[in-house]
């Protein structure tokens, strides 16, 4: 599996559902949500941000690395890790925001926990390469 071209469609399509997601709250749901609830939906369009920037990076990490990664690779793994983090804590802040169950309150530290093994993995590639 070709894991670079992936997570940079992945990172430009988050990127953009980002950008989209922040516009319709600035302007569909500003009137409709109180402002806990506003801020905690711009919050989860903040962390897909900059996340699906950082699945950006580690794709074109990836490329630049002399072998193709496989799934054990920690780059490759970083990536999973970020994936799993948007949608994991970004989802469950959107779910929050627009009343979804509070069932999802305990997912977005998971989703946190994956962000932060993303980043360390990432690290760890890096340093290791």
């Amino acid at each position: 599996m070709e894991f670079s071209r992936l997570f940079l469609t992945l990172g430009a399509v988050g990127g953009g559902v980002s950008v989209a997601l922040g516009a319709f709250a600035a302007h569909g749901l500003k009137a409709r949500l109180d402002p806990v609830a506003l801020s905690t939906f711009q919050t989860g369009v903040t962390y897909q941000f900059f996340h699906s920037l950082a699945l950006c990076l580690v794709a074109l990490w990836l490329r630049q690395l002399s072998k193709e990664p496989t799934l054990s690779d920690p780059g490759v793994v970083a990536g999973i890790a970020f994936v799993v983090g948007i949608l994991l804590f970004s989802g469950s802040l959107y779910a929050l925001s627009l009343g979804g169950p509070r069932a999802f309150g305990p997912v977005t530290p998971l989703g946190g926990l994956a962000f932060i093994v993303g980043w360390l993995t990432f690290a760890w590639s890096a340093w290791r390469n």
